[in-house]
């Protein structure tokens, strides 16, 4: 009898391992003939946990790679798109200060006029590497910016004093409505004027003649009506190189709201978007 019993086991676990031998080796031919890029995940026929442990770890791995290769793909798409976009962004102004410098030697009589335009090409070019530069900045583990309570609206005097010319060549008298001139905020002082003058930048910019800014609670609202051309979609506003129009002949590179989001959240901060009727409301939220 105890010979029957060892032999019918000894059938039992030769049979076992012939199945595990054949459930390994079907394993080991779909993984040599799925592509890399395939969806397709390993299935288990085997009883018992090892096996199943076994699967579900080459699974999860290939899942992982998976994660992995259609980041990298969309890492590269986005690197493309960023050259394109600064690539087009640097050279506008560049040619411009280049064709002029060339109509200064066909024209030496209108040098100052022509001195005058490549200036300002130049100061173009500067403020869009600067732009890029704090972007990048931004997006790669800078310093946390150091945050304290702090007078909300000082830097805003400052920033509007710094944009006049601008502000008076587009018309543009700015509105100011406080409930508290005394508004205190938690904030970084750089950080929160680099918000505040570029804001004003993109309603010079893109705004239809009148600039809004109001105060009330923790909560900062810059609002102008739009200008012509196509409207701005609020939910992408803030997305890095967005432009509501694809012609991007206003300036600047698309960056600088991105840069005003950043900033805000490196704050503890927010900052939203809406669009009634034909005006632009963008908030800030600071947090108490």
């Amino acid at each position: 009898m105890l010979p029957i019993l060892i032999l019918t086991v000894l059938g039992i676990a030769v049979l076992r391992l012939f199945s595990y031998r054949r459930q390994l080796t079907e394993m080991a031919r779909v993984l040599e003939e799925t592509p890399a890029e395939s969806n397709l995940r390993l299935t288990v026929q085997m009883s018992g946990a090892p096996a199943m442990r076994l699967c579900q770890a080459v699974n999860a791995r290939l899942e992982s790679n998976r994660r992995l290769r259609l980041e990298t793909l969309r890492a590269e798409r986005e690197l493309k798109y960023t050259m394109a976009c600064i690539s087009h962004d640097i050279r506008t102004p560049l040619a411009g200060a280049m064709g002029y410098l060339q109509l200064i030697e066909a024209e030496p009589e209108r040098r100052t006029e022509y001195l005058a335009i490549v200036t300002r090409r130049l100061e173009e070019l500067n403020d869009l590497l600067e732009e890029l530069f704090l972007y990048t900045r931004l997006l790669n583990n800078a310093p946390a910016l150091k945050c304290h309570e702090m007078a909300a609206l000082p830097p805003l005097w400052e920033a509007l004093a710094e944009f006049y010319p601008q502000l008076e060549a587009a018309k543009m008298e700015p509105q100011l409505l406080f409930e508290n001139e005394e508004l205190r905020v938690r904030a970084n002082p750089e950080a929160l004027g680099r918000v505040y003058r570029n804001l004003i930048t993109n309603a010079i910019r893109h705004g239809g003649g009148r600039l809004t800014i109001s105060a009330a609670g923790k909560e900062i609202c810059f609002s102008n009506p739009l200008g012509t051309g196509p409207r701005p979609d609020p939910e992408h506003l803030f997305d890095r190189f967005y432009q509501s129009s694809p012609a991007r002949g206003k300036g600047g590179a698309g960056l600088g709201l991105s840069i005003v989001r950043e900033l805000m959240e490196q704050m503890d901060g927010q900052v939203s978007a809406q669009i009634t009727e034909n005006e632009l409301r963008i908030r800030l939220f600071f947090r108490s």
